[in-house]
């Protein structure tokens, strides 16, 4: 599959300018012959919403969502949104649409509350992490801090996945003489989910500053092996487009059988023992 990385600056807060963004690189992607474009976390809204939260939150129903549902007849998008649901609860999501109908929507399940990080205070918390079947091949949806969490890698890997896509808003961190933190973590992190798991894995950041936090781009892919296919520069807007062969897992899994030989009985077993963690 052919995928384009949309390494963008949203604008806090507004819906539709970030739409028309997100429509021109779809059409760009389209023209070059894409079968996928993935954007980074909240990308329609901007990431330090606070009470804006409200405001720009949105249904399959809205016409910017319906919006994307068109032009998903051109090609498949990953987006992220605030979605509002029908109870009235709003969530940090990314939804997968293609041939007109939303494939899979994921609502960030790991709301993270430290340092810099408040979204535990402005978003409900999904509570549920599923494989899904797209055209090319069985994927996973990921929300950035989702990833750091080994329940979710093993949800998805014991439930077939043979594609990670992880749409991100990370902030540049404890800058180091050989990079900083946050890119050094997310770079060791996507190798390894690749190589260990046998998936193919997009990552997509953002870039842009937001109340004075500078998130660092570095959009990449990786092959089933753990090899890195393509890198987009750090803190800047780019669109990288990389062809990731789907085989690329079936050889992977034929050298490197950790799938096969996974005993998940023994994680079975550990939690209904006594003691085990609920």
């Amino acid at each position: 599959m052919k995928v384009h990385l949309a390494q963008m600056k949203p604008v806090l807060g507004n819906l539709e300018k970030n739409a028309q963004k997100h429509f021109e690189i779809i059409e760009q992607a389209v023209s070059e012959g894409c079968d996928l474009v993935v954007f980074p976390e909240l990308s329609l809204t901007g990431y330090y919403l606070l009470d804006l939260v409200y405001d720009v939150a949105m249904d399959e129903n809205h016409p910017v969502y319906q919006k994307f549902l068109d032009y998903s007849n051109e090609i498949a998008i990953v987006f992220g949104y605030v979605y509002e649901s029908r109870e009235k609860l709003f969530y940090n999501a990314a939804s997968f649409v293609h041939r007109g109908k939303t494939v899979h929507t994921h609502k960030k399940v790991y709301l993270p509350d430290y340092t810099l990080f408040e979204e535990g205070r402005y978003f409900a918390a999904g509570s549920s992490i599923q494989a899904f079947d797209t055209e090319f091949g069985r994927c996973g949806l990921l929300i950035c801090e989702d990833v750091f969490h080994l329940s979710s890698l093993y949800i998805l890997s014991q439930s077939g996945a043979q594609n990670i896509i992880i749409p991100s808003n990370s902030p540049a961190r404890g800058n180091l003489e050989l990079g900083h933190d946050a890119s050094n973590a997310w770079q060791t992190s996507n190798r390894y989910i690749a190589g260990v798991l046998t998936v193919n894995l997009v990552f997509v950041n953002r870039v842009g500053v937001e109340d004075g936090v500078s998130f660092w781009g570095g959009s990449e892919a990786y092959d089933a092996r753990g090899r890195r296919l393509a890198a987009a520069d750090m803190f800047k807007e780019a669109g990288v487009t990389v062809d990731i062969d789907i085989d690329s897992v079936r050889r992977a899994r034929i050298e490197t059988p950790f799938l096969r030989d996974e005993k998940s009985f023994l994680v079975r077993n550990f939690l209904n023992e006594e003691g085990g963690r609920k």
